[in-house]
């Protein structure tokens, strides 16, 4: 029997919960197992539900959406989370992706892009609306130094960086997690990621490739 994708929506806009779970519902294996219309609510139900994908708005009543996400990964919940937002601003980008958040949905393009952006974050990828993906080469750009290009340090997040860095000491998945106030989940994926932006392969590539770059993480 297939696996069924849960989700939670999370917005004070009644309609656009609707839109957006009418959307999803036609998705077979895809169903929306709640709705908030506040942050509390929203945190509530990520709770309850720790294996459902948050889709929430960044402005919502009694906790925003970005207190929301701190909280599940400072209460360790592996909820993958996607920001539905109005909002297209780099500082509002810059803080999603420090929250180890994958997706990130322009309201304007949510009814072509909120499918593929669930398919992506429910394999533990990133999405990023098109108008704001040239936030995420500005971020690469700021940590680029010397000889990163050559072996593709630049290509990784902010986070990914420091959690490269944090590898390169030593320091176990759950200390990296207990430090960065995530889940062991969540840099289990970012792991995993790292080694694709960087095509390793192997047992304990991660560990050997940090140890030989730690100078310039």
């Amino acid at each position: 029997m297939k696996e069924v994708t849960q989700i939670i929506i999370a917005d004070d806009h009644p309609l656009l919960r609707r839109g957006v779970k009418e959307l999803i519902e036609e998705q077979e294996g895809w169903q929306v197992i709640g709705e908030a219309s506040d942050g509390e609510k929203a945190l509530e139900l990520a709770r309850k539900f720790p294996a459902a994908i948050l889709i929430i708005d960044i402005v919502m009543p009694k906790m925003n959406g970005f207190e929301v996400a701190k909280a599940i990964r400072e209460n360790k919940l592996p909820n993958n989370i996607i920001i539905l937002s109005m909002h297209n601003k780099e500082s509002f980008f810059d803080r999603a992706m420090d929250l180890g958040i994958l997706g990130y949905v322009i309201k304007d393009s949510a009814d072509t892009e909120i499918i593929d952006a669930i398919k992506n974050v429910s394999a533990g990828k990133y999405y990023l609306s098109p108008s704001i993906s040239g936030f995420a080469v500005k971020r690469g750009q700021y940590i680029t130094s010397g000889s990163d290009d050559v072996i593709g340090i630049s290509r990784l997040t902010v986070t990914e960086r420091k959690i490269l860095k944090m590898i390169s000491e030593n320091m176990s998945t759950k200390d990296i997690a207990n430090k960065l106030f995530i889940s062991i989940h969540t840099i289990e994926r970012h792991r995993a990621n790292i080694c694709q932006r960087l095509d390793l392969h192997g047992t304990n590539v991660l560990l050997r490739f940090a140890l030989e770059h730690k100078d310039i993480l």
